[in-house]
This record gives C-alpha cells, structure tokens and sequence, in this order.
C-alpha cells in the first residue's frame, strides 16, 4: 500500500507547509485555462479565419492539459506540443494576413510558457533538455513552411520556452538542494547526539574500571588467603576459594582487555584515583576562586565508590555550565543522605520512564546544585559551542546507578540540578 502511494504522483507544492501555496499551482492552472479556452476560439476563427469546429477541438485539446500540467506535466506537455503541431498545419489550409504571428499564436505562447514552467518545477534536467530540442527542432522545422516568410518573432515560443525551462530548472535544483542540507542537518544532529552519549558512556566505563578492578582485587586477595587466615577449612572449601580467586584474576584480565577497546589517543589521565565526595570541597573552592561565590553544604557519609564518582562528575558538570553559561552567579552546591520515602517520591524519573521513587525503598544521596542568575547578563558565552556532554554526561551517571535527574532552568532564572543517587544494594538492582 504504501509503495503504491509513494509511486502516486503529487501535486507541485504539495508539500509546502503554507495552504495558499499548496492551492497556487492549481489556482494558475485553472485562471490559464479559462482564459485561454474562449481566447483561442474567438482568434482562430476571427483573426485566422480558422473553421469553427476545429478552432473549438484545438482550444480545448491546448487549454484543458494545464489542469492536468499540476500533477503530471510530461504528459501534459505530449497533448499541449501534438496539439500545437495540429495547430500550426491547419491554420496552412487558410489564408491569414502576414501580420498574424505563425506557426504559434500568442494565446499558444503564453499557454506553453506556462506549462514549461510546470514542467521545470518537477522534471529531471535531462527531460527539460529533450523537451526544448523537440520544440527547437519543430519550431525550425515549420518555418520552411511559413506561409508568408520566416523571422526571428517565428522562434519565440522556442526562445521563451527555453529561458522558462531554464529558469524554472534551476528553482527547482535549488530547492532539492536546500532540502538535501536541511536533511543532511537533521542527520548530522542525530549523529552528533548519538556520538555525544557514546562518547560519554566510554568515559564512564574508563572511570568505572578502577572501582570496579579495586572489588575484584579485594576478592582476589581475600580468596587466595582465606586458607592462612582461617583455621582448618575442609579442601573442598580450600579448592572453592582457589577456584574464586581463579575466577577473579581472569574477570580482572577481561576487563583489562575491555578497557584497551575502550581507550583512544585523546584520553589522558585515565591512571590516577577517581574522585569522590571528599574531592567535590576542592571542586567547589576552584570554582569560587575562578566562576562566582560557592557556597557548599558538604555530606560526611559513606558511599559506594560508583556513586561517590558520579556525583563528583554531576556536580563537575553543573558547575562546568554555571561559569560557561552565568559566570558570577551565585551557587548552592549540597549534598544530603535521606530515605526515599521522606523525598519527593510521587515525582515521575524522565531518565527512568516514569517509575516512581516511593517505589524503591532504601536511602539515596542527594546531589543539588542550583545557581542564580548572573549579576550581568554575559556578552556572548564564552564557549562558542559546547561539547554536548554536560546534560548527557549526568544522565548516563544517574542511570548507572539506577536513580533520578531532575534539571532545568528556575522561574525566576538560573539553573537547577538535582540528582538522586541510591546507595543500597536493592535500588541498584
């Protein structure tokens, strides 16, 4: 059905957005044809001399095709060109004054002008091409027959169809062009983002290794000493652990080979302690030296370290858009332990598809960072494009541990982060 539709010929403007233009083709058509219909009638028979029947059959068989010139010129043009040619021979059978034009009337003219223009807006270069040498070579070929003489008024159909081709051609090429960019735009903003989120979930898979690598060590080292440290363990239970420690090493091993897929060239740094709620004091006092007045309500709990780095980075990337986007604003940077259930847990997660809080028990570390507007509004940022990374970067962090993000900009102006981050075993799940 739908390959159908798609071969179904449309309409020129028929995609236009605007309903007047998607009606001014037929609009044209229509005022062409009326026109034209009793103008050829009353100037073959009158000016010509032309007999009454044929003069009706040949304004019909040249007027009515523009209608149909709306949705397919081509073929429009085969009947309006054969009922020209007709034209030209009959009006040989009669004797008309040299003043008259010939092979083509002007009511002809402005008839083929205007479905030239037609046929430029819709068809391939190539066609419009053929299309004028078939009028070039009939115009040429029946001025060895003009009745009183050949001149250069006798090549106006084909100098004017040939200008409107030309003309209406290029209309079109330019506006295939400006469609093609606007689509290739399109495209190129989708594969941007979609890069952006890559790139930003390959730095968090490097970040994450360490913590990660940190665990399996401990299990590692607890494994292969576990038959030193406790007093007479059964060898089943001292192969268990070998086999564990085994285990271990080898995940280690995988992981290492997963992290040289993940490293490129561009990534530096990769090798020294990840952050985590005890760096964010010394983020936060870079920033007031640097972007504007901080004021930071720290948070002394224990958190795992996949939660600890990403609130480092959520915090690093908010602070990041205040002196980009509101240097010298004011910012309240806090962070808070507190039960899900004494939060705002009717709230729907946007990052999570609407699943509420109060449906996951447990304690969650809070992340806000909310900032005033800028005591003057800034010349011109002082980035000139950003990298894409800021809002993206947050959001992959709070999915990986399975919480919730809630940013945007403050009535009053500003900008407000607020992050909730689980630190229970059951919210990662």
């Amino acid at each position: 059905m739908t390959s159908v539709e798609e071969r179904r010929p449309r309409a020129l403007f028929a995609g236009a957005s605007r309903r007047w233009v998607r009606l001014l083709p037929w609009g044209v058509a229509f005022v062409l044809c009326v026109a034209l219909l009793p103008t050829t009638i009353i100037v073959l028979t009158a000016d010509y001399g032309l007999n009454g029947g044929v003069a009706s059959a040949l304004a019909v068989a040249q007027a009515a095709p523009l209608l149909l010139a709306v949705v397919r010129p081509l073929q429009a043009w085969y009947v309006v060109f054969a009922a020209d040619l007709a034209g030209a021979l009959a009006l040989l059978t009669v004797d008309f004054p040299d003043r008259l034009l010939w092979p083509f009337p002007p009511m002809e003219i402005v008839g083929y002008v205007g479905l030239c223009l037609a046929l430029g807006l819709r068809e391939r270069r190539r066609t419009l091409l053929l299309v004028w040498l078939a009028t070039a070579a009939a115009n040429v070929t029946l001025g060895f027959f003009a009745p009183h003489g050949s001149g250069a008024r006798e090549l106006l159909l084909t100098i004017l169809g040939g200008a409107t081709l030309l003309l209406a051609g290029a209309l079109r090429e330019r506006s295939e062009v400006q469609r093609r960019l606007a689509e290739q735009e399109t495209i190129s903003e989708a594969e941007r983002g979609r890069r952006t989120l890559l790139e930003e979930r390959a730095r968090i898979a490097r970040e994450l290794h360490d913590v990660v690598a940190h665990h399996m060590s401990v299990i590692t080292v607890q494994a292969d000493t576990a038959e030193y440290r406790l007093d007479r363990l059964p060898q089943d239970v001292r192969e268990e652990f070998t086999t564990i420690a085994a285990t271990a090493r080898e995940s280690l091993g995988e992981m290492r080979r997963l992290l040289g897929v993940l490293r490129n060239e561009d990534a530096h740094g990769e090798l020294v302690p990840q952050p985590g709620l005890a760096q964010i004091g010394q983020l936060v006092e870079a920033t007031s030296r640097t972007g504007g007045p901080v004021e930071f309500t720290p948070c002394e709990a224990e958190v795992p370290e996949a939660v600890g780095l990403s609130a480092y980075r959520i915090v690093q990337e908010a602070l990041a858009n205040v002196v980009r986007h509101a240097p010298g604003a004011a910012t309240h940077v806090s962070l808070s332990v507190s039960r899900s259930d004494e939060d705002r847990g009717g709230e729907r997660d946007e990052d999570r598809g609407g699943e509420r809080d109060e449906d996951r028990g447990g304690e969650r570390l809070t992340v806000l960072v909310v900032n005033e507007p800028p005591p003057e509004p800034p010349a011109a940022p002082l980035e000139a494009s950003g990298t894409g990374h800021g809002l993206v970067g947050m959001r992959e962090r709070v999915r990986l541990v399975g919480g919730t993000l809630d940013a945007g900009p403050l009535p009053a102006g500003g900008f407000r982060v607020a992050a909730q981050l689980p630190l229970t075993e059951k919210d990662f799940t």
